[in-house]
């Protein structure tokens, strides 16, 4: 169960990171509330997950998530760069959290 919360924590770090560019510096009301509520979620679902999992590796793990997720919404959403080097690392990143993940 520790991995599927790790997981959530994972998908709302995602949540939050996108959020940040949308609250324009916290000015905007509403998506700033959604940012703040990614935040407490995805604490929150790292903190279950770290009663169980070794903190080195759900931390290491749930930072990758966030990276890679942001980064491949960074793309999508808001046309960032998307060269062979870029991705190349991003799958180096996914690399690690499956070798955490694994061992």
């Amino acid at each position: 169960m520790a991995w599927i919360y790790l997981l959530i924590a994972g998908i709302f770090e995602i949540v939050w990171a996108i959020g940040l560019k949308y609250t324009e510096g916290f000015t905007k009301l509403i998506p700033s509330l959604l940012t703040g509520a990614g935040m407490i979620a995805s604490f929150y679902f790292l903190a279950l997950a770290t009663k169980t999992l070794p903190i080195g590796t759900a931390y290491a793990v749930w930072t990758g998530i966030g990276a890679v997720g942001a980064v491949i919404l960074g793309i999508v959403l808001f046309d960032e760069p998307r060269n062979l080097a870029r991705l190349f690392f991003l799958g180096l990143i996914l690399m690690g959290i499956i070798g955490l993940k694994s061992s």
